[in-house]
């Protein structure tokens, strides 16, 4: 059975859909995936079982993205096609099943509005599938020992940003002596292309304790690394998204962005949000463009602190660095 998923070109969007796939895997056993997605996103599924060929969609002008998409997927028969991104793609194709998203009403989170494309009564987790190598990787970037306490300073729109000196001030208090990771050493996390904007926060905590994994290889030995770590906080993007995906627990800091939608999924997750609601900030976002980098301003420290002493008594005793068994 052969299956065309299109999924999205961002990385957390991207992420939260794997569930999907993941049940549908489960669902048929034996099956061959196409996966389209983002340029970024296309290293997520690396190690997916049945994994035929991963078609990256780089953006081009007049819908060219889509006409390479077409050209490269037209030639063969599908089983199914699950198209996440509402396109004209699946009914220009032979198909058996088509599933076309379309876009839905509601306060719903993203991954309930993806299971209701499927008729799923319970919504399937996301999933990162990982292979031995991403293992002994991660191992080599975070090695065994103390708890680690990972970060996520930086997000793809400004807006969204928390100051890295608060960040930097609830990692020193969450580590400290008396604090509830004590001595714990910290991660600091950001892609290849954000370290001049992580940077200053390595320079803001103690060196031999602070673990550089800015650029430290492809997301899927990012989600090894992540799985390492004790407890994950982060702005909302694709990165938190991840964190919550490879089984961390994780905080998400949110303000100008919605997290009836986008909080990180799972049960052992929360957030802690600005007290100016989302719908506020994008008032004020349109009556002041200018300001877009203080729109999380009003989050201070000590209701981060509040909120991940709270899911660190939740998820119970901190987990220590160990190689993951072959």
């Amino acid at each position: 059975m052969n299956l065309l998923f299109v999924t999205s070109t961002r990385i957390g969007d991207a992420v939260l859909s794997t569930g999907l796939l993941d049940h549908l895997i489960t669902r048929h056993p034996g099956l061959r995936v196409t996966v389209a997605c983002g340029v970024a996103a296309a290293p997520l599924f690396a190690a997916l079982p049945g994994l035929e060929r991963v078609v990256p969609m780089d953006k081009r002008p007049v819908l060219g993205h889509w006409i390479r998409l077409w050209l490269a997927t037209v030639g063969q028969r599908w089983d199914l096609v699950v198209d996440l991104r509402g396109s004209a793609l699946a009914w220009l194709l032979r198909a058996g099943t088509r599933q076309v998203w379309r876009k839905q009403t509601g306060g719903a989170h993203r991954v309930v509005q993806l299971a209701a494309l499927l008729g799923l009564d319970a919504p399937p987790a996301p999933r990162i599938w990982l292979a031995p190598a991403h293992h002994a990787a991660a191992c080599r970037m975070i090695p065994d020992g103390a708890p680690v306490l990972a970060l996520g300073p930086t997000t793809s729109w400004p807006g969204k940003q928390w100051p890295l000196d608060r960040f930097a001030a609830l990692a020193l208090r969450l580590t400290a002596r008396d604090g509830p990771l004590p001595d714990a050493r910290i991660a600091v996390f950001a892609a290849p292309d954000e370290r001049a904007a992580a940077a200053p926060l390595l320079e803001r905590l103690p060196r031999a304790r602070t673990i550089d994994t800015i650029d430290a290889g492809d997301l899927l030995t990012v989600a090894a690394a992540l799985q390492r770590c004790t407890l994950y906080i982060g702005n909302d993007s694709g990165l938190m998204h991840l964190a919550a995906a490879s089984g961390v627990p994780t905080l998400g800091l949110f303000g100008p962005s919605d997290d009836r939608h986008y909080a990180p999924w799972g049960a052992g997750n929360v957030v802690v949000r600005t007290p100016l609601s989302f719908v506020e900030l994008v008032a004020q976002r349109r009556a002041d463009p200018a300001r877009v980098a203080e729109l999380m301003d009003t989050l201070d420290v000590e209701a981060a602190w509040r909120a991940a002493l709270s899911l660190l008594q939740r998820a119970g005793a901190p987990r220590v660095a160990r190689q993951e068994s072959a």
